[in-house]
Formats: structure tokens, sequence, C-alpha cells
């Protein structure tokens, strides 16, 4: 199979007519109808000048032929993650033209619609074509441009196939992620078409159209941890049980905890692929309730471990050549044929399987004039919430002045406006702080843990004063802090106090006051008529009734009542 992807045409070409290539929701897309789109790209670029084009179409099944068509026609396509204005003024300076739905100031080409364009006969690829560039734009990391000959493709797709081909069968390709770049492009179109499977033409990021597909026919999910995290447990999976040849998920780390519950939802414990855009497949693991967090590596794959630094090695046809390659992470050995990851060295890290250069965020906002110094950290991960950024800010005079005579949002605002249009939106940092100076150990140097550590010093409580108060009642001047932890995330541009907080709060406060008992039980009559800000200023007022065990609360101010509401309580946790 090394060399299907340069007889990939000539192989198709002589196969039936009417053979399924894919899938466009029910729709089946015959061989006859793909060669077509082939011609129809070859047709357009054989005799265009210039020889990179940027390549970008949701669609995989015309993604597919646009490739193909545009390697036919001696093109080099580059590959691009979106189609974000910077991304392609990126790409500009090194590509001669654009292909599929890029904007219209790129002049995108592509050819029409129209049925019965003739099948043409085109001779094997070189297998040393240059065919590919993985495109990255700067916007998450150093620019660079990673070329790829068309054997470094087949050997990865012959790889996959000598793999794991055998477990898949006949089944169809179904993906939750784009084709776009290195992972999805193999698996979900160069693959599926070296080895005869069907691919489905668009990604299904809704687990109800998800479901209802993985019960049709024998499928094959190409998804990533992102994907995984957020299948719900309340759809109907039983069809995917049924039909499920394999799960494949790469991108980013794979939680354990989410690798055995997609085990339990859909009847297949992922396959984790691990690999770059550089290096391509170097190993890969399936974490069985019995088996262990080490990875093994593809065929041809060799790989060692620096003695120096401890960092992982690899040397494989899928590289640019036979030289050994050193990856940015840690490693060491399991036994003798496998090998344990122990964190990255560099500081690019993966939020939602995108490639994040904390380096050149900080870089962005330095060029402030209201930044004096910045660093950018990757808070750690905690269940029910996505990986997230935090910038610890030293603001210049500029800065503090902008915070002294406008506050913290409106500082956020305007830096969030700097990172805007110029990094992915899950790049922009979610919590702030702003410093006098960065905090240093005896070394002299800001680490990590220690800029963490400020993250939890942010107030959880208002600041309290009691009014008035007596056997029944308490009436208390609640200030709101500007830095209250739990206006974090709720909502980024708008905070307000969630009324889960002000539950809990009245709680707290009515413990310290009265003689309750000591189970919740319920809330009645709740009503929120006014949203409380930050910095805002309001009265607390809440009046115990002993007898029926519950508490009234009102909060109030000029604007009026902000909430109110009886809390229930028991002796006893079954109490109705």
């Amino acid at each position: 199979m090394s060399d299907m992807l340069g007889n990939l045409y000539a192989t198709l070409s002589v196969k039936p007519a009417d053979l399924v290539i894919g899938w466009r929701g029910a729709v089946a897309v015959r061989n006859q109808e793909f060669l077509q789109r082939v011609a129809a790209w070859y047709g357009l670029l054989q005799d265009r000048s210039g020889q990179n084009f940027a390549l970008y179409l949701d669609d995989g099944i015309e993604f597919a032929a646009a490739l193909i068509g545009a390697w036919h026609a001696g093109k080099t396509v580059w590959l691009t993650a979106d189609t974000l204005a910077i991304s392609n003024q990126a790409l500009a300076v090194s590509v001669d033209g654009f292909l599929g739905e890029f904007p219209v100031e790129c002049a995108p080409l592509q050819p029409g619609l129209e049925a019965g364009e003739p099948v043409v006969t085109l001779a094997p690829l070189d297998p040393n074509f240059l065919a590919l560039v993985v495109h990255t734009s700067g916007t998450t990391g150093a620019a660079q441009a990673i070329p790829k000959r068309l054997s470094q493709l087949s050997c990865e797709v012959a790889t996959l196939e000598a793999s794991f081909g055998a477990r898949l069968g006949a089944a169809d390709i179904v993906a939750t992620v784009s084709q776009q770049h290195i992972y999805g492009l193999l698996f979900r179109v160069l693959w599926p078409l070296a080895a005869g499977r069907a691919m489905h033409a668009h990604a299904l990021n809704f687990p109800e159209e998800l479901a209802q597909v993985l019960e049709r026919r024998p499928s094959v999910l190409i998804a990533s941890p992102a994907h995984l995290k957020r299948l719900p447990d309340h759809l109907d999976w039983r069809g995917a049980n049924t039909h499920l040849r394999a799960i494949f998920s790469s991108g980013g780390p794979l939680p354990l905890e989410i690798a055995h519950a997609t085990g339990t939802l859909l009847g297949q414990v992922p396959i984790e692929v691990y690999g770059s855009s550089e290096t391509g497949g170097i190993a890969w693991r399936q974490r069985t309730p019995s088996a262990d967090e080490s990875w093994r590596a593809l065929p041809q794959v060799q790989w060692r471990v620096s003695d120096e630094d401890s960092l992982l090695e690899v040397r494989s046809p899928h590289l640019a050549d036979i030289e050994w390659l050193r990856v940015a992470d840690r490693a060491e050995a399991h036994g003798t044929d496998r090998f344990m990851l122990n964190g990255r060295s560099d500081r690019i890290v993966k939020i939602e399987e995108k490639r994040i250069s904390l380096d050149a965020i900080e870089a962005l906002l330095a060029a402030s004039p209201l930044v004096e110094a910045v660093r950018i950290v990757l808070c750690d991960e905690t269940p029910g919430q996505r990986q997230q950024l935090a910038a610890f800010v030293v603001v210049s005079e500029l800065g503090r002045q902008c915070l002294s005579d406008s506050g913290k949002l409106t500082l956020n605002r305007n830096l969030r406006a700097l990172l805007a249009g110029l990094i992915e939106p899950v790049a922009c940092p979610r919590r702030w702080r702003y410093l006098e100076q960065m905090p240093i150990n005896a070394q002299g140097k800001t680490t990590r843990a220690m800029l963490l550590a400020m993250l939890d010093a942010r107030p959880r409580e208002p600041h309290w004063y009691v009014i008035e108060q007596n056997e029944r009642q308490v009436k208390l001047e609640v200030t709101v802090p500007e830095d209250l932890y739990y206006f974090e995330g709720h909502f980024p541009e708008a905070p307000i106090l969630p009324g889960v907080v002000q539950l809990d709060w009245a709680i707290t406060v009515g413990r310290r006051h009265f003689t309750l008992p000591p189970h919740f039980r319920a809330v009645a009559a709740l009503k929120f008529q006014h949203v409380i800000q930050p910095g805002k200023v309001v009265t607390l007022e809440l009046a115990h009734d002993p007898e029926k065990n519950s508490l009234n609360f009102k909060y109030l101010s000029e604007l009026g009542q902000h909430a109110s509401g009886r809390l229930l309580f028991a002796a006893d946790p079954t109490q109705e």
C-alpha cells in the first residue's frame, strides 16, 4: 500500500462506477461522480501558473477530489486550519492562489458543479513529489511550514492499514474532526480512499446526529478528546455499541476517565494516536481497564530517550529524512518496547486540540502601552471545566490610570481586543490578574506554581456589615468585590453574580445568626429580578421562622429587589 496514493486515481478509475466512495448525509457518492470532480479540479489547475495553492473545504469528499486533482496538476497544497484574515494574510506570502471556500477577497478558485465532466487518464504521481505543506499561520505559535512528500503520506497510510486495518474491515469512516489538519487528512480522507472505505463528507459535531449515523451500518469514529469529553449519556447509543468497529482519538491528551467512559457509552475504548504535524504518527495505545499508560511505537517508527534531557527522539519514514528528530515531549522507557510521556518541555500547550503558544500571546499583550510585563499560564484542569489560560499583567502607568478611572472590566476588554482575530478564541485568557510586580522566589524566578497560587487568593465572600439584628431578623450591607472568585466565566464580557452563590450566601449568613436545622431541603418562591454586578453594594435581609424551619431572604438596592425566596431546612434529610 505504500505506493497507493501515487496510483490512487488510476486504481479508482478501474473500479466500478457505482462503488460508494462516501456519503453526504444519507445520499451515496459514487465512484464515477468522485472521479468527475477530480477531473474538474485537475482541469481547473493543470494550466494554472504557480506551484503552491491553499485549500480549504468543509466537505471532505470534495476536499479529496480537489487534493487529488491539484496533485495531478503538479500543485503543492497548503493546509490551513481556518480562514481568519490573519491566517489568509500569512498564507498569501507563500501561495500562488486559494482553492475552495476562502473569503471573496482571496479570489478563491473552484470549478463549477455541472455534471458530466470527462474522466481523464492521469499518470501516477512521483513519490518524491512535494504534495503537502501543513501551514502554521503564527496565530498560535511561531510561524512555520512543514512540507510533506507524497512518500511520507503514503507511508503513514500504509502504517495505519497495517496496524488497524483488520479490525476496521469495510466499515464507514465517520468523523468529528476536520480534514484541514494532518490527523483529519490522514484518518478521514487519505486512509479511507486508499483502503476502499466509504467516508462521510461532513464532520458530525452534534451528538444527536452522530448517534443516528453510527446506528446505520458498521462504522469507525475519528474523534478528538474535546468531542469525546462531551458525549451525553442520555442519548441512545445502542446502535453505536452494535456497529462501531473502532474509535480513534488524537490531537491532544485523552483523560483516562474519558477513555473508560467512552468505552462504556459506545462499546469501544478509543485508540489514542500520538504524533504531530512534523513527526507524523509515532505511537498508539488503547487504555482498556487492564492496560497501563504506556505507548507502543507504530510499525517502522524507532524511538529513544535522550540521556541529556529525557526528551523523546524518533526516526521513521514519516519524517522528511532519516535523521533522528528530537520532539518537545519528555519520556522514559517502559520495558523494552514501550515508553511513557512525562509532559512538554516547551511553552506550546494544547487547549481543545488547538496548539497555543504562550510566548506568542505574551508578545501581543506586551506590545500594549498598558502593559509593563505579562506572563500567560495554563491553569490546572478541573472536572467539568475545560482548560483555560490565565494572564498575569504588571500594568504600566497608563494601565494603572485605566484601572483607576475605568476599572478592571474595561482594562480586560481593552487587552482582549488586542488579541481578537489574532489568536484562536480558546486561546484568549479567561482569567486576568493585575499586579504591582511579578512574584519571585529565592532564585529570582517567577514560577508557574507561584502564579497559580495567586488565583486562589480571590475572595469567595463579600464584605459583610450588620446594620440591624434581632432574634428573628438580620439586615446586612453586602459589598461585592470586583475580583470575586465566582465572577470568573459568568460571564467574560459582563460578569454577574450567579444565583446559586446568592442562595449560598443567604444560607451561610443565616447559619451564622440563627439556629437552623442541619439539612437544607428546598427553596420556594424563588425570584431573580435584577442582576448583581461586580463592586455592587446591596442589602441582604433575612427573616427566620423557627416553627416552619424556614429562612426568607431578600437582596435589595436602590434598583429595587434583586432576588428573594424562602429557604427550607430539616433535621432529617429524608423529610419531605
